[in-house]
């Protein structure tokens, strides 16, 4: 089983390459922050903070576009830390704007955000550098966001349980 996650984290790695530009984001309820890294890990551009909202997120969209198009990057990997609910509306934005989404896990981000700078200090900036280089090294999930029809699907058989545990105590 060991052998079988390495070699998952290698094929993670390996979709990593020089033509990808990996964004890692720390997302709260208002404002989020968006740095970018190369395949090695040196960052590239300023940082993007941006609101939760249609033009916050397009004003991402056009950040990550205009990085990549001034580095000659072809792909764009973002990755977020999912703590709380604020990532959904994110994720299906980028997702219809055809960017590839990864989730990190946040207990990760925790233990190797001192790597960063040799201090246990958190900051919506260091989180969102920490977040790519995670996704640069294969420290990454891949989510499976239902789209519309699923979506639906799920919450009506939410409701259901909830109506037959109700039936069933009565």
């Amino acid at each position: 089983m060991k052998h079988k996650m390495k070699q998952k984290q290698n094929q993670r790695i390996t979709r990593i390459t020089e033509a990808t530009l990996v964004v890692g984001a720390d997302i709260a309820k208002r404002i989020h922050v968006a740095r970018a890294v190369d395949f090695r890990g040196i960052e590239l551009g300023k940082d993007c903070v941006f609101s939760n909202n249609q033009e916050g997120l397009m004003q991402l969209v056009m950040w990550m576009k205009e990085l990549q198009q001034v580095h000659g990057k072809t792909d764009i990997v973002f990755g977020i830390e999912p703590t709380g609910h604020y990532w959904f509306p994110l994720a299906a934005f980028l997702q219809d704007q055809g960017i590839k989404i990864v989730l990190v896990n946040p207990h990760h981000v925790n233990k190797s955000k001192e790597l960063e700078d040799n201090m246990q200090t958190k900051s919506d900036y260091k989180d969102a550098k920490v977040i790519a280089n995670l996704i640069r090294n294969g420290k990454y999930t891949e989510p499976n966001l239902p789209t519309k029809e699923y979506v639906d699907l799920r919450i009506l058989t939410n409701v259901r349980e909830k109506v037959t545990e109700s039936l069933n105590r009565v």
